[in-house]
């Protein structure tokens, strides 16, 4: 394994960067694969989140205070 990753990373520095660009578009869609599981569970979590602010059981914060806060950063 080591070897094929040592011939492919020689042939990448000699690639164009426009290529090499291109490379890692395709590299991250190939490990930003969906998994259901984590979908499942980000849903039920943004519905939690979602009941508990239409309850009043979560504080909120203006967006002016938050962009402060940043601006300040």
């Amino acid at each position: 394994m080591a070897k094929t990753v040592d011939r492919l990373a020689a042939e990448i520095h000699g690639l164009p960067d426009v290529e090499k660009l291109q490379l890692v578009d395709t590299i991250l869609a190939d490990l930003d694969r969906p998994d259901p599981e984590i979908d499942r569970v980000w849903a039920e979590e943004a519905r939690k989140r979602w009941a508990a602010y239409k309850a009043g059981r979560v504080p909120t914060v203006p967006y002016e205070t938050v962009m402060a806060k940043h601006r300040r950063s």
